[in-house]
């Protein structure tokens, strides 16, 4: 009797963020770090939540506003890839993951904030249920602007 197994493409998946602060005057920083998803089992079932943080420094009291590119894919859905392999994900303001995190566009959010000297920012990511990856590790990078 031969028996075999399904095979089960586990994923490993992870958003690099990239930061980019824009000025008329003073100064400010920004330090993303990654979404980290873990590992993603297609038989699991349940969505694959991750989050990371934003971390925004200024030198005087300032309003700002964050916002993130598309990345690969659009507001509605991006896309984690891995060779030929490809991920939906999207990354949220909220941590119930209803409001979409982008640059306003397409029914995407920025993040603002009111004279402050920073702020640490938590970023909400969530890989839906029910797909089919090939095995492999999956990334996408996004490009962080902080506008004051």
């Amino acid at each position: 009797m031969d028996r075999r197994w399904p095979q089960v493409a586990r994923a490993t998946v992870l958003v690099a963020l990239a930061g980019w602060a824009s000025a008329a005057s003073g100064a400010c920083s920004v330090s993303p770090s990654g979404v980290h998803f873990g590992m993603y089992n297609p038989s699991d079932g349940t969505a694959l939540d991750g989050a990371g943080n934003i971390a925004v420094t200024c030198d005087t009291l300032t309003s700002f506003t964050v916002s993130l590119s598309t990345g690969t894919g659009n507001y509605s859905q991006r896309r984690m890839t891995s060779g030929l392999g490809g991920l939906n994900y999207n990354l949220y303001v909220d941590p119930d993951r209803l409001q979409v995190w982008g640059d306003g566009t397409g029914g995407s959010l920025t993040v603002p904030s009111t004279l402050v000297l920073g702020a640490d920012l938590s970023i909400y990511g969530r890989v839906p249920a029910s797909q089919n990856p090939r095995a492999g590790t999956y990334v996408d990078t996004i490009v962080v602007t902080v506008t004051y």
